[in-house]
């Protein structure tokens, strides 16, 4: 067996709860103290001077004027992250959720690096769109109700949101929104099924 594909022993230890408590701390330290967000948040010029750490962290900082930022953002982790880490177990759950958030903050610095763009990356939304595939792949046929109100399979909720992420990404529509992370999240969960775990989502999606 590869070493790729060497399942961990399964164990569940509800670790979906300590990465909330986590991001909420480093939220409410973000409010307390304004240059936890510069060391913290990924900006390509920062991480061009050595502050690699931040491919990791900006996961865990969201912005500090509001908090519907992070609200969403835990709220979705919550609702989906819990149903995963059971089906994963915990180990492999925060191996997926760490990979594929950092491989979408590599993949937006190479971007804004490209573009000459210097913002300041925040948020789980990458690892989140990642965490929403995985429950899309594992429990193809759950229904989401949108608003409360509008029934739509796992798959499609997910594949719509990243349509619409498509979209808002080449249209501009929607600025100050991290739309490549977005995708960068999905894109990396996809990649992670296939090598880690030899799924292709696609099939998983339509039940085979």
């Amino acid at each position: 067996m590869s070493v790729l594909r060497k399942p961990f022993r399964y164990s569940y230890s509800s670790a979906v709860f300590y990465l909330i408590g986590i991001t909420v701390l480093v939220n409410l330290a973000q409010r307390l103290f304004g240059p936890v967000s510069v060391i913290l948040a990924m900006n390509p010029i920062y991480v061009l001077h050595g502050w690699v750490w931040q491919f990791f962290t900006y996961m865990f900082v969201h912005d500090p004027r509001g908090f519907s930022h992070i609200l969403f953002n835990m709220l979705g982790l919550f609702i989906f992250g819990m149903q995963v880490e059971r089906r994963m177990g915990t180990r492999e759950f925060l191996l997926y959720y760490f990979v594929t958030g950092t491989l979408a903050g590599v993949a937006s610095f190479a971007v804004y690096v490209f573009a000459g763009a210097a913002p300041f990356l925040m948020g789980a939304s990458g690892a989140l769109f990642a965490v929403e595939l995985a429950f899309a792949a594992f429990y193809p046929d759950a229904l989401i109700y949108i608003w409360g109100i509008i029934p739509l399979r796992a798959p499609v909720m997910v594949l719509g949101y990243t349509g619409l992420e498509l979209f808002l990404s080449f249209t501009g529509m929607q600025r100050g929104v991290a739309h490549f992370t977005h995708l960068s999240g999905f894109a990396m969960g996809w990649l992670y099924f296939l090598i880690r775990f030899g799924i292709n989502p696609w099939r998983a999606f339509r039940g085979r």
